[in-house]
């Protein structure tokens, strides 16, 4: 049996990033932590994009400095037998945009990272970084750490699963306006009291650029109690964790731990007469919707990827389903091969849909022009003039996204697999006389 266990300290260390200046943002969190003298294996926490801030007109080029930065993070850490984590640009492979990434490096190199998954819109953090999807803790030598950064603090859910896969801290690095600071203040504390967990929160002070930023860099332990907390100027706060804190915290309740299933996916299949209301609802909240459809006759690999792809490019996704008269018109007379209720029940079980409508006629257009989605998705195989509704969906302001399937996967090679292992009645005559001799 694992024990769960912490780092035996935490820190903050809160300064005024200067933007896009790396070496000097270097230089003061060397010169911070070298008068706080950490004790080994203490977490120092930096705030988010501590190095360069959010130079976005420079984000590539800072982005190339990061393995110098690591580098930086890893020669502070080596001095005093320390962690350090902070945000850092994170350029993607696939040459798109890059990730808002919390590294955490140790005394030998870089430990594991968590990108940040909610992007800040009101700040355009969107339009030069990519949203991360959830990834497994960080496991370092002092137990699984889970981690947020900034705009993450505000969706408890992300928190919550990190907790729920055994964090007893977490890292949340940011860059907070002052603007704002009753809300830090609140969330931070808000997530340590629901998960029961410690939360070491990391933020800028003072200027960067033309923003005030908050400050108040805080250590707050599982019972909430705000253990350490900063003011506006540059400082570095630290106290030591006591792991039986959590665990005397969890002993009466855990409500991190309680994850009954409380919801019946039944209920995301809706005729369009009682969707239209609801997505009225969404999207007067500001929610964009994504469209798709098809005939998931045998749900497979390909479809599970494609419609979570799908679902990545809106905040909901209302996927439209053939009926089985229309499947038949497609398909011919030997299919569907699962009736249009079955088909309907197995789609809206994923985590992905949002909501499962049906429709008889042979090409989506009247749902899509009912639904108006903000984002209409299609497989790749088909060019953008061939897709049923692009049309409609650009001239209201929306955009087609062209999603290539993952897996090389059909439903047709299913049936024709299935039907090929099949035993020819030959085979069943052999089968019975072999099993009523027997």
């Amino acid at each position: 049996m694992i024990e769960p266990h912490l780092f035996p300290a935490a820190a903050c260390v809160q300064f005024s990033i200067a933007l896009g200046e790396v070496e000097r943002n270097v230089d003061q969190v060397e010169q911070l932590i070298d008068h706080y003298r950490p004790a080994p294996d203490t977490l120092l926490l930096l705030p988010e994009m501590w190095a360069t801030g959010f130079d976005y007109e420079r984000t590539a080029e800072m982005g190339r400095r990061t393995p110098d930065i690591l580098a930086a993070m890893e020669r502070i850490a080596a001095r005093y037998q320390v962690f350090l984590a902070g945000t850092l640009t994170d350029v993607s492979e696939d040459e798109v945009l890059p990730f808002n990434r919390l590294f955490l490096v140790g005394p030998k190199g870089v430990i594991g990272s968590l990108p940040k998954q909610h992007l800040f819109a009101f700040w355009q953090e969107d339009c030069f970084y990519q949203g991360g999807q959830a990834e497994p803790l960080i496991r370092t030598p002092h137990g699984p750490l889970g981690g947020l950064v900034c705009y993450d603090l505000r969706f408890p859910e992300a928190a919550r699963r990190q907790v729920f896969a055994g964090s007893r801290l977490l890292a949340v690095s940011a860059q907070w306006p002052l603007a704002r600071l009753d809300h830090w203040q609140t969330l931070v504390r808000a997530r340590a009291i629901e998960n029961q967990v410690y939360v070491v929160a990391a933020n800028g002070c003072g200027l960067t650029g033309k923003m005030a930023m908050a400050g108040h860099s805080m250590i707050v332990g599982p019972d909430g109690t705000v253990l350490r907390q900063a003011g506006t100027e540059a400082t570095v706060i630290g106290c030591p964790l006591d792991n039986s804190l959590v665990d005397e915290q969890r002993r009466r309740f855990y409500p991190a731990g309680d994850r009954p299933w409380l919801q019946s996916d039944r209920q995301k299949i809706r005729s369009l007469d009682e969707l239209l209301p609801e997505l009225a609802l969404i999207r007067r909240q500001g929610s964009r919707l994504a469209f798709t459809n098809g005939c998931f006759d045998i749900l497979h690999a390909g479809h599970v990827s494609y419609l979570e792809e799908a679902r990545r490019t809106a905040d909901c996704l209302v996927v439209g389903l053939n009926t089985d008269a229309s499947v038949r018109l497609l398909k011919g007379p030997g299919r569907p091969m699962n009736s249009e209720a079955d088909r309907a029940r197995v789609l809206a079980a994923l985590g992905c849909v949002d909501f499962v409508v049906l429709f008889a006629e042979e090409t989506p257009i009247r749902l899509i022009t009912a639904v108006r989605p903000d984002v209409l998705v299609k497989g790749a195989d088909y060019e953008e003039e061939q897709i049923v509704g692009a049309t409609e969906v650009k001239a209201a302001g929306g955009r087609v996204a062209r999603i290539a399937f993952e897996h090389d996967r059909s439903t047709t090679t299913l049936i024709e697999t299935i039907r090929a292992a099949r035993p020819t009645p030959l085979q069943d005559s052999s089968s019975s006389t072999t099993e009523e001799q027997s």
